[in-house]
């Protein structure tokens, strides 16, 4: 092996994880690291006995000290590398994602090859996350390669913002901050098409980078079994699922969330479809509203909580977050009624998920049918040797 990037020597343990595919090593795993090797530089990762298992970013602020990019020694991290990649995960894209070309996510972090990078596509306005301290040194490249692959396709792109206000950044020791790259004076809000429906997206302020793209397919899933039903929407924020019931011609719907912003872009998402007169939006703690609803009020309940837990510290009460809703939702429904509940933390893991999902049914004294089991949308790919790219959980369930 001929490389001339510095090397960090790893234990045996952290061996064992590269091996089974995990592309973070760990600060807890080293065993050697040169007090030399600058921040953000690229590195070799090498067991005890110099056997190569990967290169990446040395980030030496973060437990995660090496996010691998490449286990192949012949490779060059030079800008056709990484014109590859971006390629490579463009065409994924427009294999699976055609229809939703112009909104949706089209790079995912490790999924992608390409860790600590996440960009959304908002018709013409690009939305970065940078969660990597090497790749934040090299941006302005890879932003000129993600501009140069889409424009070779002879898409519409004007400018890139940059969501870089996620507390992840503090951690590899980089500023939280947010706007325009080159400080390009663009609009920073949008309206996007998702299915047919249109919907406000405020890249500046709004959840995530704007918007929450990974439910897009699982919306129309609502959106195809809502013809006359009684809907309820919980924790519904910006309107998702609530508009789909009503695209879909449901005879009720009903968004309930704790927030008035987040009913009020839900109300304009509505009106922007002209069907701000098939939706009731209701402010109230979603815990406390289904204690003041009757039984069969609801043919369909969606449950779309925010994430109870983003560290393992806090899952049991995460735990009780969930069964508590989810009881109480069952109860409501009664015999022939429809749950749908989801999960969008990825510590709150399928089978920890799934035995709530049954302490639940038990308690409530009802039995769950099964329809329907998904996950992320196409463009949030999960990556089988990294579990961290798996996250999202959705289930549908008739009650019986």
């Amino acid at each position: 092996m001929n490389r001339n990037y510095p090397k960090i020597t790893i234990s045996e343990e952290g061996e064992k994880w590269l091996d089974n595919g995990q592309m973070w090593m760990y600060k807890n795993n080293v065993v050697k690291l040169a007090e030399e090797i600058e921040n953000g530089a690229l590195v070799d990762i090498v067991t005890t006995k110099d056997r190569y298992l990967g290169t990446g970013f040395l980030s030496r602020n973060s437990h995660i000290t090496v996010r691998i990019l490449s286990k192949d020694t012949a490779d060059t991290f030079d800008r056709a590398f990484f014109k590859e990649r971006i390629q490579f995960a463009y065409a994924f894209r427009k294999t699976l994602e055609s229809k939703n070309i112009t909104n949706c996510r089209l790079i995912f972090g490790e999924a992608d090859q390409l860790p600590g990078l996440t960009v959304d596509r908002y018709n013409d306005i690009l939305v970065s996350q940078i969660s990597s301290y090497g790749l934040e040194q090299r941006k302005d490249m890879l932003y000129e390669v993600l501009l140069e692959v889409l424009r070779e396709d002879g898409q519409d792109v004007k400018g890139i913002y940059e969501r870089n206000d996620i507390r992840v950044r503090a951690k590899e020791g980089l500023p939280l901050e947010k706007g325009y790259w080159k400080q390009m004076k663009l609009p920073t809000t949008t309206i996007i098409d998702e299915n047919g429906l249109k919907l406000h997206v405020d890249v500046e302020n709004g959840q995530k980078t704007g918007y929450f793209l990974d439910q897009k397919a699982n919306r129309v899933l609502l959106r195809e079994m809502a013809h006359g039903k009684r809907v309820m929407d919980c924790f519904s924020h910006t309107g998702g699922f609530a508009l789909n019931a009503a695209y879909g011609n449901a005879s009720q719907v009903v968004a309930v969330d704790v927030s008035q912003t987040a009913l009020d872009q839900a109300y304009a998402n509505a009106k922007l479809n002209h069907l701000e007169n098939r939706i009731s939006f209701v402010k109230a703690d979603v815990f406390k509203y289904l204690d003041t609803c009757k039984e069969g009020q609801f043919d369909i309940i969606v449950l779309d909580p925010p994430a109870f837990t983003k560290s393992r510290r806090t899952i049991d009460h995460a735990y009780s977050g969930y069964k508590r809703i989810n009881k109480q939702a069952m109860m409501l429904l009664g015999r022939g009624g429809y749950l749908i509940t989801c999960s969008c933390s990825r510590f709150m893991e399928i089978e920890n998920f799934e035995k709530m999902l049954r302490e639940s049914a038990q308690e409530a004294g009802v039995t769950l049918k099964q329809v329907s089991v998904t996950q992320q949308n196409h463009d949030h790919p999960i990556l089988w040797t990294m579990e961290e790219t798996s996250y999202l959980k959705f289930y549908i369930f008739q009650i019986v």
